[in-house]
Formats: C-alpha cells, sequence, structure tokens
C-alpha cells in the first residue's frame, strides 16, 4: 500500500510542476489553458492506466490468498478428520 501512496504523490507532484510551470509561462491565456488542459488529461490518463494495474494487482493477490485459504481449509479438515478416527480407535 505504502507503494501506491508514493506512486500517487510523485503524480501529484509532476502535475502540480507542469500546471506551475505553464502557468509562469509567458504565453497567451488561449495557449496556457490548452497546454493545461492537455497536460491534465495526460495525468487523468496516466491515473485511469495506474489505478486499473493497481486493481489488477491487488484482485490477483486476493484471488491467490482466497485460494491458499481454501487449501489450508481442507487440509485441517482432513487431519481433523484423521486425528478424530485416531481418538476414536484409541478410546473403544
Amino acid at each position: 500500500m505504502e507503494s501506491g501512496k508514493v506512486v500517487l504523490g510523485v503524480l501529484a507532484g509532476v502535475a502540480i510542476g507542469a500546471v506551475l510551470g505553464i502557468l509562469l509561462a509567458p504565453e497567451k491565456g488561449v495557449v496556457t489553458r490548452n497546454q493545461i488542459l492537455s497536460k491534465g488529461e495526460e495525468f487523468t490518463h496516466d491515473l485511469d492506466e495506474k489505478l486499473d494495474n493497481f486493481i489488477k494487482t491487488a484482485s490477483n493477490k486476493y484471488e491467490s490468498a482466497i485460494r491458499h485459504a481454501e487449501e489450508l481449509s481442507a487440509k485441517g479438515k482432513a487431519r481433523f478428520e484423521e486425528i478424530k478416527k485416531e481418538v476414536k480407535n484409541g478410546i473403544a
């Protein structure tokens, strides 16, 4: 989760730097607004891609954890049944 925060922080810093650079540039207002709009669209696109990748990774890890938990549960149940039989045979 920490790497996600770092990526978002870096992206936010880049976006803020780009906007400030454009605002301080000696261009006409229309040109500056178009540059800001273009950078904003690029930032949004990059953020969407990173979010999609994060969601895919998180989903894959979740599914893997579920499969692992199901395997452990099945092994635990099998072991419980073995112990139950051993106890029953030992008492009888």
